[in-house]
């Protein structure tokens, strides 16, 4: 049998525990080619750019 705890761990010591536990919004920065959010130091998937010239060829769905 594994052994159970000896105390009750109150709600304050379990809240300081899970302080470090949520979730933290991304870092978008503006697309400066086509203004569309994106992660930074990564192309934008909107249209293809990373540090002012075109990396990948994207194509456009024109609806």
């Amino acid at each position: 049998m594994p052994p159970h705890p000896k105390r009750k761990i109150s709600k304050g010591r379990r809240d300081r525990r899970r302080a470090h536990d949520a979730l933290e919004a991304r870092n978008l920065t503006v697309c400066p080619n086509c203004g569309q959010m994106r992660l930074p130091h990564t192309v934008c998937a909107n249209c293809g750019h990373y540090k002012g010239r075109e990396v990948i060829a994207v194509e456009k769905d024109n609806k």
